[in-house]
């Protein structure tokens, strides 16, 4: 089969972020869908191929996001199906936080074409340099905003705590663009649980555009309410509490230096 697919991330900045191997995809491909959420970063692409077709006209506001990334999904294979190569080329990562290239993968290799991802610069990268923080040092645990609130999750307040999607917490609906205080409310007294409402918090925006600053606005818990988001807003929350060491094992461990040592 001569169609093929490749998924390709363009990164968060315009210009800045994209690899050499993206660029290369999306200027030799047959045509190119793009999934990224500025216009102007949609006419950067549209300069590197003269067939560039956005995928943003399947959105709309009330319309289930299953049925936009499934119509994402066909139109791309379509023209993979027309024996044509094809790129996706997705804002970030193309497989963080997007639905549409990974099911496109899956349905063209299970079709027998050829399919891959190429990675890209996240918003999760950009956060960790914007933010100073390494996951490392005291772990880091990352939930999208409503998945954490649909389902019983234990949340360990040593660690970071990233919720993606704030803006639209508590959405069953999959088609809104943002939700209201109320449902705001419903994650906060959920995180209350687990952290002081004095508990200061981290409300992130990587920036698209280079002419933008990225938005680090600290807050707290209790002001979250009040707080302007967007579909883009991230909450970031700090550790709250020291990690403990766990004495038993590190006994054992020791027992086990010492033998070593023998």
């Amino acid at each position: 089969m001569s169609g093929n697919l490749v998924c390709v991330g363009i990164g968060m900045t315009l210009g800045a972020h994209i690899c050499p191997i993206a660029k290369s995809y999306i200027q030799e491909a047959d045509v190119v869908f793009s999934g990224v959420s500025n216009g102007i970063v949609e006419l950067w692409i549209k300069e590197m191929h003269n067939d560039v077709r956005s995928l943003q006209q399947y959105y709309s506001e009330g319309k289930p996001r299953t049925i936009t990334y499934k119509e994402m999904v066909d139109a791309m294979l379509s023209e993979v199906r027309a024996g044509k190569k094809v790129v996706g080329a997705f804002y970030g990562h193309p497989g963080v936080f997007a639905h549409a290239p990974h099911k496109s993968i899956e349905l063209a290799k299970a079709e027998g074409f050829e399919a891959k991802m190429i990675p890209g610069i996240s918003a999760e990268d950009c956060l960790f340099a914007d933010l100073g923080i390494d996951p490392g040092k005291y772990g880091c645990a990352q939930y999208e905003a409503s998945q954490l609130m649909f389902y019983q999750r234990t949340i360990d307040t040593c660690a970071y705590l990233i919720l993606w999607q704030v803006g639209i917490a508590g959405d069953q609906s999959l088609g809104k663009f943002s939700t209201t205080k109320a449902y705001r409310q419903v994650l906060i007294d959920l995180l209350a649980k687990d952290y002081p409402m004095e508990h200061q918090v981290i409300l992130y925006e990587a920036a698209v555009l280079p002419i933008e600053n990225t938005r680090i606005e600290k807050i707290s818990l209790a002001d979250f309410l009040n707080a302007e988001l967007s579909q883009h807003t991230t909450m970031v929350i700090p550790p709250a509490k020291k990690m403990q060491s766990n004495d038993a094992i590190l006994k054992r461990l020791a027992e086990l230096d010492s033998t070593i040592t023998e």
